[in-house]
């Protein structure tokens, strides 16, 4: 599922949630774009820290919320860290601890830095940030685009920050107080997220310092306005919207999703998506209606107002709002519609993601089906392939394992696994395929549409020479194991499906499944060999003891390491049988 998700990961910014496998969320990050910070986390594992190991571990879900910049993905995080307080962010305790943005309006020249101290100082604060990284990455930002000083004391000439053009040096007048008082202006609405009103202010003061001929100052302000300009958003993660929540509404094919986004204090703090059945041939405005229906009827309503992406008929909004007693609008402009833009954009990536990941499924399963019968010429569409594998260490404990794809996806409660007798102690393959075929396939009451064969000519010839041998006339195939080649019963030449092909991963699929079952299978009899042999020559140690040790204990080092007090805890141990098997490894060593 991991996979199919990033494969269907947006090229736009928002926020990411991690979750564990009890649906808890463990992370919320952001990203400038989403396909690529994501995957870093599954792909790239070897540069990660051990936290990030660590989170990467418990991962079993995501989800992730389109936003339109990168600014608002920084806001967004915040609120969504604020709320659920995942295990893998930067957490605090204390609300005392958080970072601030703290702009010191009471000082002459007024600075911008981080704090974690509130002080009734005349200074304007902003925050708080759960995510420290967050807060030092909006400083950078505002840094970048308003270059207000950053030194404690006034030093009695420009410093470097003035030289590499981070700072306008006010102490030494290059700026005027008052177009310094501008900037400091500029710094708090940026903040607050009235992003327009900085373009149209810092417009309207390159205007007129180019008309009174001062043209460094006009470039300057050019230059931050471009800036604003190139990274500002239309701010649908606002500080001023009260409470709201905001529905959005999308359809593809024929399903019909529904997003609520829930604005509290002015801040997005989650969203849940629906999707409606039966609304396919139903108008946007019944199929909202009706959900508002459904939705609030099972919850309690905090909102004071719910935006609506259509215009319901007069007398269903009438008693929607009765019935909710809370004011219901579709917004025509500002930033309320934004919000319901948002929700709508975010509910038709929810159906593309949902259907990208359906398309991928059914190519990688009856797709791959398909092409399979194709390329390899079959009499009928192999929905169930059924595959051998024969696995063994220098000829003992050799074990087959039989394993069965349905549609081109597993189907585990039909695996078998074998214990091969006719080949113990003298390593046989082909002898070893001609056993679990006869086994399998000799009162065979059901057959698969497709016998793979795990090997090259030599397997696929043993397997045959049973299979036919029994009058069957089911297709068999070998697949060899160096770049997986197909052997075809009566043919020379192996068939090489195309590279990338959906039916070439089948095969590979099919291929290492009945590897690891095998494989799994013979460690399990090694394991429990080595533990009998072992035991079986100490004193006092008989079949029930052995069974109960290995039932406590696990593995033969951890019998080997117990003390005295520990093997007398196994039920079926005496204080005499625990002397002598302590004894018997004490003498080994």
């Amino acid at each position: 599922m991991l996979e199919e998700k990033l494969k269907t990961l947006p090229d736009s910014p928002g926020v990411y949630i991690m979750k564990d496998a009890a649906g808890k969320i463990i992370y919320v990050g952001k990203a400038i774009i989403l396909k690529n910070r994501v995957r870093q986390y599954f792909h790239s594992n070897k540069n990660h820290g051990a936290k990030v190991k660590a989170m990467v571990a418990k991962i079993a879900d995501f989800e992730t919320i389109v936003t339109a910049s990168e600014v608002e993905a920084l806001i967004l995080e915040c609120n969504l860290i604020k709320k659920y307080r995942p295990r893998y962010n930067i957490c605090l305790k204390d609300d005392k601890s958080y970072p601030y943005l703290k702009l010191t309006l009471a000082e002459k020249f007024p600075r911008v830095f981080v704090t974690r101290r509130l002080e009734k100082d005349g200074s304007k604060y902003f925050g708080p940030y759960t995510n420290s990284f967050a807060v030092k990455e909006t400083l950078e930002l505002l840094r970048k685009l308003f270059p207000l000083r950053t030194c404690k004391n006034i030093p009695a000439r420009p410093c470097l920050e003035f030289q590499i053009g981070r700072c306008l040096a006010p102490c030494v007048n290059k700026i005027s107080a008052e177009n310094y008082s501008y900037l400091v202006q500029a710094v708090e609405k940026f903040l607050e997220g009235h992003t327009a009103a900085v373009e149209k202010d810092l417009e309207t003061k390159m205007a007129a310092a180019a008309e009174s001929l001062n043209f460094e100052l006009a470039a300057k302000f050019r230059d931050v306005l471009l800036s604003v300009k190139k990274i500002s958003e239309k701010q649908k993660i606002v500080t001023d919207a009260g409470n709201l929540d905001a529905v959005g509404l999308a359809r593809l094919n024929s399903e019909v999703c529904a997003q609520i986004f829930f604005v509290r204090d002015g801040k997005v703090t989650g969203r849940e998506s629906f999707l409606l059945n039966g609304a396919a041939d139903e108008s946007d405005e019944k199929a909202v209606a009706e959900f508002l229906k459904q939705y609030y009827s099972s919850t309690k309503i905090a909102a004071e107002e719910i935006l609506l992406p259509v215009n319901l008929a007069d007398e269903d909004l009438k008693i929607l709002a009765e019935w909710l007693n809370v004011k219901i609008s579709e917004p025509k402009r500002g930033v309320k519609l934004s919000l319901v833009e948002m929700a709508n954009e975010n509910a038709q990536k929810f159906l593309e993601e949902k259907n990208a990941r359906a398309d991928l499924k059914n190519a990688q399963t009856i797709g791959a089906v398909v092409e399979l019968q194709e390329y390899l010429n079959l009499p009928k569409l192999p929905r169930r392939m059924e595959c051998f594998d024969i696995s063994h260490f220098q000829g003992a404990e050799t074990v087959a394992s039989m394993v069965v794809f349905e549609n081109g996806a597993p189907d585990k409660k039909s695996y078998r696994r074998f214990k091969i007798r006719s080949t113990e102690g003298k390593p046989d393959d082909f002898l070893s395929m001609r056993e679990v075929t006869g086994r399998r396939y000799g009162k065979a009451e059901s057959l698969p549409d497709l016998i793979v064969i795990d090997g090259g000519i030599g397997q696929l010839n043993s397997a045959l020479e049973i299979i036919r041998g029994l009058g069957l006339t089911v297709p068999v195939v070998g697949l060899a194991k160096q770049f997986e080649l197909i052997f075809v019963e009566g043919k020379s030449d192996p068939v090489e499906l195309p590279r990338g092909s959906q039916s070439l991963y089948l095969m590979q699929r099919i291929r290492d499944e009945a590897h690891r079952f095998a494989i799994t299978y013979h460690r399990k009899l090694r394991r429990k060999r080595n533990l009998k042999s072992e035991l079986d020559n100490i004193s006092g140690i008989g079949e029930k003891r052995r069974a109960d040790l290995f039932k406590k204990f696990g593995t033969i080092q951890k019998i080997k390491s117990a003390t005295l007090d520990e093997l007398l805890t196994v039920p079926s141990m005496n204080r005499a049988a625990a002397e002598s098997l302590k004894k018997f490894f004490a003498a080994q060593d």
